[in-house]
């Protein structure tokens, strides 16, 4: 073992060096001399002198060198019955032409795209073609409610939505166009113009503010790549926080496509004429590095499929597109894994396929526990890697280096730091706490390439947000421990962000939907461990004096106003009634307390509590369940 120790120790003693090394695998109208821009910390940039277009780097050059005809793009929509496949010329004429539809509805760069829409080609392509003029999409997860949609085209103020008339779930169609209607309503700036995705299933009305997308494909003239710096930004992806307004990851040009191309070669081992699926969807960040960008970047394929890809009665959904398209890699969550295990126990339906193209499964947006790790190496006979990152790092943290140097692999561990992530964990007094003890895993600065560079327009929140808790360090909110080899465990969330099913959601949103009822005086939401899905949310509320509801009906409204103003995502399914929340004495609830109640855990009860009492009342209905 020399290449990753060596390979690290470079890249935080001579970060300068390293990455301007790793900028050779991208293509620059002007290289960069320079890696890393220090001079306004904490706000870091890389290849400040730098300048290049993302689209060119997935798509235009690949043509240029002589792989037009290599396939980009492999389209799977059991819920259409429909599938398809894009060459690298196919996908770059598709996503020119929609880049001059773009521009011909005055889209320029630096301007801002709201895309709402479902896991189509399409999607891929609106992405593409804001990249191409050097504009900045923001994907919008179709999951997602018109209140939450209408907030982030708030923040955002796009000139420009793209959406479907629909999605399709397995069953059931789901209509766009109202939800984008009631969010444009709802937004003070709305977008001048709305691109519409015309889908069978169920066709939109449209108004005066909007366009069909075929109609406008036909008649746009294709547009060139626009030259952009390598800090500008690429997109913008909203990630959960606790108070109304959310929070916009900055992802710029430069370091994004440089650490995606790194990642991609060393950490998954992939390279061009791979085929590759990471089973997500665009609205996640995975669906932006692992679908539409890194696998283009190197001039692999990319899977994109439209559906549940597990669940009852179907689980051999992913070994059928594994064998059907020899994918050599899948990327999704463990989620995944753990319902297909649930259905089948025992694989019975994988032994239908050849699954002999699957070099590797990669899982990462929750904890991989033990368990599904065993079942899923005994299944399948390959490779089972873990691997930890978060939406605002846009790439691994911490990966088993399958490209640079296979590691052995500790279930439970998704193995070692990757390079440029300074990793420690610290406690409360922001020192670092002894080998094998759990706290505080922070990052020390400068992140390195590909990172968030700040929030949209609010650099005083994304130093609050995660630069302010240890001075010096990004606190990634999770909480672990190295082992005496050096390998990091991640153990779970340490704030009040969940993560159901590998996607993270606020339970502060949640609760202020359960708030606005009129009969909830106060209301707590947790997340509590899920044998399917790792975490999903659990809601308390206290009702107002002399307020007599009839049992069951008002948990039922509130469920359905967290689905209706959040949306299905939130995943919430159960609230409980009860006489009072515990609290500290300056009146902070106890949540972290009420987690540990709820997932068995012995915590001691902090002497800050008011009322010892009110915690006692609720153990019986936070207690765990058999």
């Amino acid at each position: 073992m020399v290449a990753y120790p060596k390979v690290y120790a470079e890249s935080l003693n001579d970060p300068d060096r390293f990455w301007l090394a790793a900028a050779g695998a991208v293509s620059w109208s002007r290289p960069p001399q320079h890696a890393l821009d220090d001079s306004r910390p904490p706000f870091y940039r890389w290849f400040p002198d730098g300048r290049l277009n993302t689209c060119y780097n997935a798509l235009d050059r690949h043509i240029e060198a002589g792989h037009g005809d290599r396939q980009a793009l492999i389209y799977e929509s059991p819920v259409t019955g429909s599938s398809s496949q894009f060459t690298y010329s196919q996908l770059r004429d598709e996503v020119a032409r929609f880049a001059g539809v773009l521009r011909g509805l005055g889209v320029e760069a630096g301007d801002r795209v709201v895309i709402y829409m479902p896991m189509v080609p399409e999607a891929v392509v609106a992405m593409l073609a804001c990249a191409r003029l050097g504009a900045v999409h923001s994907v919008v997860f179709g999951g997602f409610a018109p209140k939450e949609l209408a907030a982030r085209i708030a923040d955002a103020e796009p000139k420009v939505l793209v959406c479907a008339s629909c999605g399709i779930e397995p069953s059931r169609v789901v209509e766009y166009k109202p939800m984008v209607d009631a969010a444009i309503k709802l937004a003070p700036a709305p977008p001048s113009a709305v691109v519409v995705l015309q889908r069978d299933q169920a066709r939109a009305q449209l108004g005066p503010r909007d366009h069909d997308w075929d109609e406008l494909m036909q008649k746009a003239e294709p547009a060139d790549c626009v030259d952009v710096a390598a800090a500008d930004p690429l997109y913008l992806l909203y990630t959960s926080g606790t108070t109304g307004k959310p929070k916009g990851v900055v992802r710029d040009n430069g370091g994004h496509a440089v650490a995606l191309a790194w990642s991609m070669t060393n950490i998954y081992g992939f390279g061009p004429g791979d085929v590759w699926w990471a089973a997500s969807d665009v609205g996640w960040v995975v669906g932006h590095s692992y679908i539409t960008y890194a696998p283009l970047l190197v001039g692999a394929t990319t899977v994109v499929y439209e559906g549940k890809p597990v669940g009852t009665p179907d689980a051999g959904a992913f070994w059928r597109v594994i064998s059907r398209h020899r994918v050599n890699a899948l990327f999704t969550a463990p989620t995944a894994i753990r319902a297909i295990k649930r259905v089948d126990p025992q694989a019975t339906e994988l032994a239908k396929y050849d699954l002999s193209s699957l070099r590797t499964l990669f899982l990462a947006g929750e904890r991989l526990d033990p368990e599904t790790y065993h079942w899923a190496v005994e299944r399948l006979g390959v490779p089972v890697v873990d691997h930890w990152w978060q939406t605002e790092t846009g790439w691994a943290i911490a990966a088993n280096p399958r490209g640079l140097q296979p590691m052995p692999i500790k279930p439970g561990s998704p193995t070692v730091p990757m390079p440029g992530f300074d990793v420690a964990v610290l406690g409360p007094d922001g020192e670092p706490v002894p080998q094998g003890s759990e706290a505080n895993i922070c990052i020390k600065l400068p992140l390195p390439p590909g990172t968030l560079t700040t929030l949209w327009r609010d650099d005083e929140r994304y130093v609050q947000s995660y630069l302010s808790q240890f001075p010096g360090y990004y606190a990634t909110g999770d909480g672990g421990f190295f082992d005496e080899d050096g390998y990091l465990f991640v153990m779970g969330r340490s704030d009040d962000v969940i993560n159901v099913a590998g996607h993270r959601l606020s339970t502060g949103s949640m609760e202020a939907v359960l708030a606005a009822h009129p009969a909830v005086a106060e209301c707590a939401v947790i997340g509590v461990r899920d044998s399917l899905k790792g975490q999903v949310p659990k809601g308390f509320v206290v009702l107002k004096a002399g307020v007599n509801v009839v049992p069951g009906v008002l948990e039922e409204e509130l469920v359905k106003a967290v689905r209706r103003d959040i949306g299905p995502v939130a995943a919430l399914k159960e609230v409980t009634i009860v006489d009072g929340l515990p609290k500290t004495r300056s009146g902070k609830i106890l949540r972290k307390s009420m987690r540990a109640i709820a997932d068995g855990n012995s915590e001691p009860v902090p002497s800050t509590i008011e009322d010892p009492a009110v915690l006692d009342a609720l153990r019986t209905v936070l207690a765990p369940r058999e």
